[in-house]
């Protein structure tokens, strides 16, 4: 298996991600698809579990197979992204609990937010089960939750 590096920094316990908007975007105004939003959430999940040494978010050669999911998830729009604008994700884990990790995770451009989002996340059977998160990935989460020393 080979290692995978992180795109994306954190700033303390927030991981910071770039993302360019493109033409394939936006709708025929220019700005930003509300869905997309969603998109950028989920990349910015997945460089801040790859950041935190997680390069695999499903686990498909376990006797039992499994895969994050998402639980719930909230947001809220405040302000459009436009064509050509670089963006920021910032996720930051707020709690970890034996089944659940939540996450805030806000979108900036030049330092206005424009979107605020929460997700709760869970591991799941590939038959819709809940699982405990495994003891190993709480280890390397742990870190990077708000409150956790």
């Amino acid at each position: 298996m080979s290692e995978h590096q992180a795109f994306g920094r954190f700033d303390g316990k927030v991981h910071i991600l770039p993302i360019r908007i493109y033409y394939e975007d936006t709708d025929l105004s220019g700005i930003v698809y509300h869905a997309n939003y969603l998109r950028y959430m989920e990349r910015g999940r997945s460089e801040f579990f790859r950041a935190a040494g997680i390069a695999r978010l499903a686990q498909l050669e376990q006797p039992e197979p499994t895969a994050w999911t998402l639980r719930k998830v909230e947001l809220e729009y405040l302000k459009p992204a436009r064509l050509d604008d670089l963006i920021e994700v910032h996720t930051r884990a707020t709690s970890l609990t034996g089944a659940r990790l939540t996450a805030e995770q806000n979108i900036f451009c030049k330092g206005v937010q424009l979107t605020r989002g929460r997700v709760e996340a869970c591991i799941i059977t590939l038959d819709g089960k809940a699982r405990r998160i495994p003891q190993e990935i709480r280890d390397k989460l742990s870190p990077f939750v708000f409150g956790n020393n």
